[in-house]
């Protein structure tokens, strides 16, 4: 939601977060499509003209299945981040970090391979991340500690490159990148992934005119919208053009 509503200025952007159900890395496939469905569902009664499917996992799982069956373009994250990677490894290592069912699923692994075989990609669960980041423990010892603990195998692999397959992870950059070191590129896969939307829709004819009046950006939750203002707002830039999260929405799926 940041990074496309900063790449894209004059797009309103619907977000919906499905807090009555996560987390999704731990679930199984079937159980992620079933959820990924019913959001899907609920956005394109609110007319949206393009979907992205800013979860890693839902990404990994249920992508193919809506963009068989839904009318309108949808996009992934895993995809951009991968190619992302790609560009980026000097050495042909990539690292890719995520949760369980990010990784489980070999979502990553596959797409970097279809696009260079030959790079050797090394994938790690890191649940602790997710947690970290909601409670706002974003830099001191134990984000620190626990950065090392997930990272030094791979960084002992040789890995030159590591993507941040999660929505949580950014949050933890500075204390991810400070374990990783000056030798390993950072892939946000939210910043591919605002670059493919811009161009997705400026392909298609779909993108709204710049000049305009500022865009209503509108924030769906499933529960708690209190609490997801509160953790929400840490996402956000301060200055940052969706920074008001006042108006949150409840919502369930009929």
């Amino acid at each position: 939601m940041r990074r496309i509503a900063t790449r894209l200025p004059a797009e309103p952007v619907i977000y919906l977060g499905d807090t009555a159900r996560v987390p999704y890395g731990t679930k199984s496939a079937d159980t992620v499509i079933r959820y990924a469905r019913a959001c899907a569902t609920l956005l394109c009664k609110r007319n949206v003209k393009l979907l992205v499917v800013a979860c890693n996992t839902a990404s990994a799982y249920a992508l193919d299945t809506l963009r068989e069956e839904l009318p309108i373009p949808v996009l992934g994250v895993i995809e951009p981040g991968a190619q992302r990677a790609v560009q980026a490894t000097r050495n042909r290592k990539v690292g890719v970090i995520g949760t369980v069912g990010t990784v489980r699923s070999g979502a990553y692994q596959a797409v970097v391979h279809a696009l260079d075989p030959a790079i050797e990609v090394l994938a790690k669960p890191c649940p602790l991340f997710v947690p970290l980041a909601e409670e706002g423990w974003l830099e001191g010892p134990v984000p620190a500690q626990v950065a090392h603990a997930y990272l030094d195998e791979l960084l002992a692999a040789g890995i030159d490159t590591l993507v941040l397959g999660c929505t949580h992870y950014p949050l933890l950059r500075s204390v991810i990148a400070e374990a990783a070191g000056d030798a390993v590129t950072i892939v946000d896969s939210a910043e591919a992934t605002a670059a493919v939307v811009a161009d997705t829709l400026a392909a298609m004819g779909l993108a709204c005119a710049p000049g305009g009046p500022p865009p209503r950006h509108r924030f769906l939750v499933t529960d708690d919208p209190a609490g997801f203002a509160r953790i929400g707002a840490r996402f956000l830039d301060e200055g940052h053009p969706a920074r008001d999260l006042a108006e949150v929405e409840w919502v369930d799926f009929q």
